[in-house]
């Protein structure tokens, strides 16, 4: 099927959640901006090792072969895809999604893009949203693969193993379910994570929602930015406590050497596609809600306009060492063999990419997979030779909280 998308500026349409249907919806949004979309126009399922690259392939024949008028021409703006990958090469379950309907805003303008079949003559959608059900009084949460002790088990395995000099750094994962008594609207928790997380990217793609802190990748007109982010404090509500705290977080070796770990491996990944490159010599403290990170934004140039799109970006970056490990492939071997679960998508990349190549992939992470009336929540630490098991249990419960609340709170 050939497509034909049209993308038209409009007048604010408010909050942008509000907009979206009770089922097939997308959305990458932060601080009010971004995108939202429903139905489906196209879509590619692949898995295995070369998901990304059946993905771009898909992608640019399917953009070449198009029909796209845009009005607007801005990142994100005409034809969109909305993507999901699985973090492991198996079974790597994906998904690459066109919606039928997109609505954008950035830096105060506002677009709608309507997409369908070339042969058919286009739909004109109605913006306004159905109105959302309750998750409702009882929300059961569980352990998951493992219990708290069982996993920080697996966790004193990995430390013997990096002291042993297997390796730097593994990056070990837990999860957590939680069941309701009847199917959850998603909109919910993405509504709750988009105004208690504001400075994160609150996304939900092919069943999978969060408000992750970190970009792997965002291409825009050339440049591209991606932001690392490891080294992890848990945050006490006590401002001036938590000033220190972050002061500690910025002098820990122990943090400091993971996040060196992982900015090394990002600058190495974007090198073969990139020239002027600026890797700031020190990270910077993030603190959000629940938590505080060291971060640093690594910043480049594609080689040409005709360069790596962001999903062979996303490609190359995945899995940087800051949700696999150091040296990497040694990391995810580790993971496969000690981690006693499938993460599917958790810790893949999650975004969006347009008809210019241009586009954002975050890491899904503070993410959860939903299914009716079971969430399945994930949340990982980086360990290396000093980690202490019961202190990174601690953590990893800290990254539960945002996905968390937002199911168990009430509005």
């Amino acid at each position: 099927m050939r497509l034909r998308a049209r993308t038209v500026e409009i007048a604010d349409p408010g909050a942008l959640l509000e907009l979206l249907p009770d089922s097939h919806t997308f959305a990458w949004l932060r601080r009010g901006e971004g995108l939202v979309g429903w139905g489906e126009a196209a879509r590619l399922d692949t898995s295995g090792a070369d998901r990304f690259l059946r993905a771009s392939d898909w992608w640019r024949d399917l953009v070449e072969h198009a029909d796209v008028e845009d009005d607007v021409a801005a990142p994100g703006s005409g034809l969109v895809a909305f993507g999901g990958f699985g973090f492991a090469d198996e079974p790597g379950d994906s998904a690459l999604v066109v919606p039928q309907v997109v609505v954008g805003r950035r830096r105060g303008m506002a677009w709608l893009t309507v997409v369908g079949d070339a042969a058919e003559p286009l739909p004109t959608p109605h913006l306004v949203g159905s109105p959302t059900s309750e998750i409702g009084d009882t929300v059961r949460f569980a352990d998951g693969a493992l219990s708290g002790a069982q996993w920080e088990s697996v966790v004193a395995d990995a430390v013997r193993r990096i002291q042993a000099g297997d390796l730097e750094k593994v990056v070990l994962a837990r999860d957590l379910l939680a069941e309701t008594r009847a199917p959850i609207d998603v909109r919910r928790p993405l509504r709750r994570l988009a105004r208690g997380y504001p400075m994160c990217w609150t996304f939900h793609v092919d069943g999978w929602f969060g408000a992750t802190p970190e970009m792997l990748v965002r291409r825009e007109r050339g440049l591209v930015t991606s932001r690392v982010l490891a080294g992890t404090i848990r945050r006490t509500g006590d401002d001036a406590h938590d000033l220190t705290l972050a002061a500690t977080l910025a002098r820990s070796s122990k943090d400091l050497e993971e996040h060196e770990y992982a900015v090394r491996s990002v600058a190495d990944a974007l090198g073969p596609y990139c020239d002027s490159m600026n890797v700031p010599d020190a990270p910077f403290v993030l603190h959000l809600p629940n938590v505080m990170h060291l971060a640093t934004d690594v910043t480049a140039v594609v080689h040409d306009s005709s360069g790596a799109n962001a999903l062979e970006l996303a490609a190359a970056l995945h899995p940087s060492a800051a949700v696999g490990g150091t040296p990497t492939k040694t990391a995810v071997r580790l993971i496969s063999e000690i981690e006693g679960m499938d993460r599917g998508r958790y810790a893949g990349p999650v975004g969006w990419i347009d008809a210019t190549g241009d586009g954002e992939f975050g890491i899904a992470l503070r993410s959860a997979h939903l299914e009716g009336s079971t969430v399945r929540l994930f949340a990982g630490c980086g360990i290396v030779a000093d980690s202490d098991p019961a202190a990174e249990l601690a953590e990893a419960t800290a990254k539960f909280v945002p996905v968390r609340d937002a199911l168990a709170a009430r509005d």
